[in-house]
């Protein structure tokens, strides 16, 4: 992917304007991406954002198979972030890029399987058990897919070279009264550490030394970055503190009693 002219080009992205804009970014803008979820599929939320009645919109929608829906040019104001503040500034919407993801958001057990508000239903694997940054008590939230979470990584990386984004942030983080997206399901502090570090090849092999905790009910730890790799120990529980040692793609080395690797995303940095 590459950005010509206000414009995300690539095999799997296309254009859908939608009306709700507010003029060009100030001189220097944007310099922020926000990262939300859409709580609900791609064609009502398509509709939802190019609908003039509805007052609202975003730059990007990345669906389930990580096709790009590009609403507007990055140059223009969208109304994705509502009511806002990040050190100091508010009304996000006139400094920040809006990526919409198209993920259900917290889900309700109901007997095997797991519904969104909307009535879907979702079976075990499209499902994680954890706690949001804002909340105290886990709840169970619909997973992104990888394609997903390497399509909005690339696309941040863009912007960052593209116009000197300097933070990624979650409507979760700016609206944190109001918002809980992406959710703890989103890697949003490991994607945002990797690429704001100036750790741009992919982490692997790169010593972190940071602290995290588990955002997950279980956490399986094993001797090797793969689903393959023994379990060295019994799962870690939701908020055991770990050391993180070093990442290896999707994984990180951990250290607790005992050291071993653990899926990332399920791992929250602090």
């Amino acid at each position: 992917m590459e950005i010509v002219d206000h414009m995300l080009k690539g095999p799997n992205v296309k254009f859908k304007k939608t009306p709700n804009v507010s003029g060009t970014f100030a001189a220097g803008l944007p310099d922020t991406v926000v990262v939300h979820y859409t709580a609900g599929p791609y064609d009502p939320s398509l509709n939802t954002l190019i609908n003039p009645k509805v007052k609202a919109s975003a730059h990007l929608l990345v669906d389930r198979d990580g096709s790009v829906t590009q609403l507007a040019p990055f140059n223009m104001i969208t109304w994705h972030a509502g009511a806002s503040e990040w050190k100091g500034r508010t009304g996000l919407n006139s400094y920040s890029i809006g990526i919409e993801i198209v993920n259900a958001g917290p889900l309700t057990k109901s007997g095997d399987v797991f519904r969104a508000w909307y009535g879907a239903a979702f079976n075990p694997s499209e499902v994680i058990e954890a706690t949001h940054r804002n909340e105290s008590s886990p709840r169970y939230w619909h997973v992104y897919t990888e394609e997903q979470i390497r399509v909005v990584s690339d696309i941040c990386q863009e912007l960052i070279d593209t116009y000197g984004v300097k933070e990624i942030v979650g409507h979760e983080e700016i609206a944190p009264k109001r918002k809980a997206d992406p959710g703890p399901a989103f890697p949003l502090d490991r994607m945002r550490n990797k690429l704001l570090s100036g750790n741009r090849d992919d982490n692997n092999g790169i010593v972190m030394a940071k602290n995290g905790k588990v955002i997950a009910s279980k956490l399986n730890i094993r001797a090797t970055p793969s689903t393959e790799g023994e379990k060295v120990a019994a799962p870690l529980t939701l908020n055991k503190k770990v050391k993180i040692l070093e990442q290896n793609g999707e994984w990180y080395k951990v250290s607790v009693e005992i050291e071993g690797w653990v899926a990332a995303k399920f791992i929250g940095l602090e």
